[in-house]
């Protein structure tokens, strides 16, 4: 092996949601020097790049080990259930090339929360003008949406069939309409933005990076390994990589910024001797600073997935009668950008409070126009729909822990699921709402009959032993690197690691507590936020003004 180095004054780890708005806003000015690292492909390649940019290509993409670390929540030893996957993308754009393109902020209560923990600038009147900043809203002009930004918000170009009758069916139980998760109210049921351009995908690569990959002051690393961030006594000067079978040795003049995601950004501050001294000591790790919080507070939002048989006219599956639509949508798409591949496989959902008290709806629940979950199958035999609840504010914690001192090793991923009995009972209680949902008339004429768990599961001891081996999560992991004041907490709210110099951590697992919704579109602000903490600067007067104006028509809450 050989040894090479070079100097940036940014050096930033992950090409990911965050990575790739970091390294658009840094290199906007000529002067300063950027480069961005990432494990896997360009998703400029024919594949994966094809597959990214095709929405129902995510069926391609979730699992497979070229563009997907694969990671895996364990359970306990003695459950003989198998792991949970919990897929991250390792492929310019990270998870925003895999995941099912959904565009939710979150709710209001969700950042002041974080502001009513000490970090100060976090609240959603203060997040909010970094959310507007990003955003070019596709369906138009909106108060509540930006037109500037470079990552495309639209509408479904051709929803499935099924998404009329959810919305009759969530009529008939009261649970109002809403068309925009992202506008004055979260609450209610409707369809989802999303992150859509055309037809196509719209990742953070698409978006952020491509457009600037002429700047000759950015430098992209593809196909990288990054082993360690290099210290210097408490300070961070670069980081150690291979490439191609070379290790590398790359030196920042200002800041190291890890963006490598909530399950690597919390391995690479343990490589690096940063974390628990108990868990270096036990990989034989030399500790350089001892910060306790490091892969503690892993959370996700739990879910689980009912499944009902339905009329071939409501779903996608393999049938006579669903040979055609198959069949023509390659044409479709090609031609006009419209039909199945449009769909992301979860159009549309709601946000459901289980009583009036919560700040918070506590429920999230997903539509989806297929029969998920089923092993090794691009397409289900036979047609039907899947309702997924999760819970969207679980008190469960988990943590992260190293396989090994080997940056290859995958880190084990012990999450600690229904360790809290409030995670489990709203569970329970989901699972009993989304019944009522499918009992509804609407749903009625065109159901026939639940698949999974199936009417034998009844009982709340029966639904709480299914929910425990039938577990699983929407695919968004925060809170392993939290922002924070207290014992765990690994960054400030400038998002510095404590207590080193010249290092910071720019992505989701800096969330104290997870938001109510999907992750990719706060992590897009997190990094909007940290440009502007790292470069001095704050969001325009125009920004800041229309963003606390839009605040200001939601202090009822959602």
């Amino acid at each position: 092996m050989t040894t090479r180095a070079r100097r940036f004054d940014y050096i930033i780890v992950g090409a990911g949601s965050a990575g790739c708005v970091l390294a658009n806003r840094l290199s906007a000015d000529p002067n300063i020097s950027v480069c961005l690292i990432e494990a896997g492909p360009s998703d400029r390649n024919l594949f994966p790049g094809s597959y990214i940019r095709t929405p129902a290509g995510i069926i391609r993409l979730i699992a497979n080990p070229k563009w997907n670390w694969m990671h895996q929540f364990s359970r306990a030893a003695d459950s003989g259930e198998p792991d949970i996957p919990c897929p991250r993308g390792r492929v310019w754009g990270g998870s925003s090339a895999i995941n099912g393109m959904i565009y939710i902020r979150g709710n209001r209560h969700d950042y002041d929360h974080w502001a009513s923990l000490g970090n100060r600038g976090w609240s959603y009147g203060d997040v909010l003008p970094y959310f507007l900043r990003s955003e070019l809203f596709e369906p138009g002009e909106s108060s509540w949406h930006g037109r500037g930004g470079e990552l495309n918000v639209s509408e479904l170009r051709s929803p499935s069939p099924v998404n009329q009758v959810f919305y009759q069916a969530a009529e008939e139980l009261g649970w109002r309409y809403n068309a925009d998760f992202n506008g004055p109210e979260q609450e209610g049921i409707g369809p989802f933005h999303v992150t859509q351009i055309n037809g196509e995908r719209c990742s953070a690569a698409r978006a952020f990076l491509h457009p600037i990959l002429h700047r000759t002051n950015l430098h992209v690393l593809s196909a990288t390994l990054t082993h360690r961030v290099l210290l210097e006594g408490k300070r961070a000067v670069g980081v150690e990589v291979s490439q191609n079978g070379d290790v590398l040795q790359l030196h920042a003049e200002h800041e190291v910024i890890l963006s490598a995601g909530s399950i690597n950004s919390p391995q690479l501050l343990m490589l690096s001797g940063i974390g628990p001294a108990d868990e270096l000591a036990r990989h034989g790790i030399t500790l350089r600073h001892e910060l306790p919080g490091v892969g503690q507070n892993l959370q996700d939002h739990q879910d689980v997935v009912l499944m009902y048989r339905s009329d071939a006219d409501l779903s996608y599956g393999l049938s006579p009668k669903g040979l055609w639509p198959l069949a023509r949508s390659p044409w479709q798409y090609l031609l006009d950008r419209r039909g199945p591949l449009t769909s992301n496989t979860v159009e549309a959902g709601g946000f459901l409070r289980l009583t009036p008290d919560d700040p918070a709806p506590e429920l999230g629940l997903i539509v989806a126009p297929a029969l998920k979950n089923q092993p090794r199958r691009l397409i289900p035999f036979g047609h039907g729909i899947s309702l997924h609840i999760a819970v969207m504010h679980p008190q469960s914690r988990g943590e992260i822990r190293l396989n090994s001192p080997d940056p290859r090793d995958k880190p084990q991923l012990h999450p600690n699921f229904l360790s809290h009995p409030e995670d489990l009972r709203k569970l329970v209680e989901g699972v009993r709402l989304v019944r009522r949902l499918a009992s509804t008339a609407a749903f009625r004429g065109h159901l026939k009959g639940e698949l999974i768990p199936g009417e034998n599961i009844s009982s709340d001891a029966q639904i709480e032993q299914w929910v425990r081996h039938h577990l699983g999560t929407v695919f968004h992991p925060v809170g392993t690197c939290k922002m924070g004041h207290d014992e765990l907490a690994v960054v400030d709210d400038q998002l510095r690691v404590q207590g080193i110099e010249g290092l910071r951590v720019v992505d989701a697992s800096i969330m104290p507590t997870l938001i109510t919704g999907n992750t990719n579109a706060p992590a897009m602000m997190i990094a909007e936020k940290a440009s502007d903490m790292i470069l001095g600067n704050g969001p325009s007067l125009t920004e800041g003004m229309e963003a606390r104006e839009a605040a200001t028509r939601v202090l009822s809450g959602f």
